[in-house]
């Protein structure tokens, strides 16, 4: 019994060094020199790989501007609305700039930072197909797997008055698979966040259209380790001297502007700290 209680203390003691030893993710960060951040690949114009097989979009411009501030190199890791928590948590990754709302649920595994876009959600459909959200009851609408997207169109469904909403929401795997769907034929409508339906609408112009109002408020957060305050602060500071500067709205014009494909006029402001 005595043999077990000291190899039970030097086994808490080695645990211990350890998480010592590991440090904040700021240390990490500092320290390597080296900031790894999830990013999508086909969340258009978010973050997708272009005509030229470039990695690029908002959210790429956003993580490198923010390693480059803290005078970092980036790394950029592949995420999926499926992996991009569970990066974070098995410490893959140190954050997750992948247009992921801000949820109640979600903070409960992982950290965010202050908000950094506001969106909404919308369903895309061919143009002149429907005139309302009411049109669509007993459709076919498409989503993606594991989002807060496909809870949100079961939702307004129901609420609609669609008898049976789980027969009538087609979940997909990706985003690109999502709209194939309504390019063929199989699907009505494709619903996620609106900027990125205006992402894929943009691949064919003048054929798709937004349908009806906002129905989901999105407000998207940098994922982030939980409970490490040092880090998640160190991000804040960071997005509001973005903001402050004019870097911010720089980028968001580039991407979101009146004169691109994918105008998304600024609604919000960041949330700015004395």
């Amino acid at each position: 019994m005595r043999s077990l209680k000291i190899l039970t203390l030097v086994a808490a003691m080695f645990l211990c060094a350890q998480m010592s030893f590991a440090g904040t993710t700021y240390d990490k960060v500092m320290k390597a020199k080296v900031i790894r951040a999830g990013i999508m690949t086909n969340s258009i114009p978010g973050a997708y790989y272009d005509a030229d097989n470039n990695w690029v979009g908002f959210d790429v411009d956003i993580a490198q501007e923010i390693a480059n501030r803290l005078g970092c190199k980036l790394d950029r890791v592949k995420v999926t609305d499926k992996t991009r928590i569970s990066f974070l948590q098995q410490g893959r990754i140190d954050m997750s700039v992948a247009n992921m709302t801000h949820k109640r649920e979600r903070d409960k595994s992982i950290d965010f930072s202050i908000t950094y876009f506001f969106d909404g959600q919308k369903v895309l459909a061919k143009k002149g197909k429907f005139k309302s959200l009411k049109d669509m009851v007993g459709q076919k609408i498409a989503t993606t797997q594991g989002t807060t997207s496909e809870i949100n169109i079961r939702n307004l469904l129901k609420e609609l008055g669609d008898p049976n909403p789980n027969a009538h929401v087609k979940s997909f795997p990706d985003y690109a698979s999502a709209f194939a769907a309504l390019q063929m034929g199989s699907v009505a409508g494709f619903t996620t966040d609106s900027t990125i339906l205006l992402g894929y609408a943009a691949k064919e112009p003048g054929k798709y259209e937004l349908v009806g109002d906002f129905f989901s408020n999105e407000p998207y957060g940098i994922g982030l380790p939980e409970n490490d305050s040092k880090w998640r602060d160190t991000i804040n500071f960071t997005i509001q001297d973005m903001w402050k500067d004019g870097t911010y709205m720089k980028i968001y014009n580039k991407w979101y502007g009146p004169d691109t494909p994918y105008a998304f006029p600024m609604t919000e402001e960041i949330e700015m700290w004395p």
